[in-house]
């Protein structure tokens, strides 16, 4: 059973990771921010008596199925509601610095050049405009596998389907960013 501090040491460090994944879904600060913190608090309330191994699959299926369920709640929004303005998508006014996110060790950027650490923040500009574009389960398959580190079982049991297809959503998302890399001219 986790204790306290074990449940707070988890969701410290699965926070800027959480978020960063709910960014790339819901693309608004806010919500994203919302739907962390409802599934941090979810977690802790019917879930904070779990193991500590148990807590990141019971993490990643909440913070999916939080992320679900802000969906179906802007779809419902959407249609009973006539004011379509109150909904409209972020305009990008930079408040969520994808720069600062992605930033290298501070060490590492005094070493790198200007050149060297403009050129890598261009292609990390140009890897989260990618990643956006991936349909949902390919996003969400490929965040949890290679942003999140999960193995195909975990991931599977997050996302509540079968290895194969989190094997193929994966697939078909690195066979698409590599692609849509190549096309701008960025090579491993």
């Amino acid at each position: 059973m986790a204790t306290e501090q074990e449940l707070s040491d988890f969701l410290k460090s699965v926070e800027k990771r959480a978020f960063k994944r709910s960014m790339y879904h819901v693309r608004d600060e806010d919500a994203a921010l919302d739907i962390v913190q409802d599934s941090m608090m979810k977690l802790a309330e019917h879930y904070g008596d779990k193991p500590p191994g148990e807590l990141p699959m019971l993490f990643q299926r909440i913070l999916s199925n939080s992320t679900l369920d802000w969906f179906r709640r802007q779809k419902t929004r959407r249609a009973v509601f006539s004011n379509m303005s109150d909904f409209e998508s972020p305009d990008g006014d930079g408040d969520f610095d994808l720069l600062e996110a992605f930033a290298g060790a501070s060490n590492t950027e005094q070493i790198e050049s200007a050149e060297d650490s403009t050129r890598r923040h261009e292609i990390l500009a140009a890897i989260e405009l990618q990643i956006q574009a991936l349909p949902t389960r390919q996003r969400e398959a490929f965040l949890m596998r290679y942003w999140e580190e999960m193995d195909v079982a975990e991931t599977a049991a997050a996302m509540g389907c079968s290895e194969g297809s989190v094997k193929t959503h994966c697939s078909r998302a690195v066979q698409a960013l590599a692609k849509a890399l190549r096309a701008k001219g960025i090579t491993p």
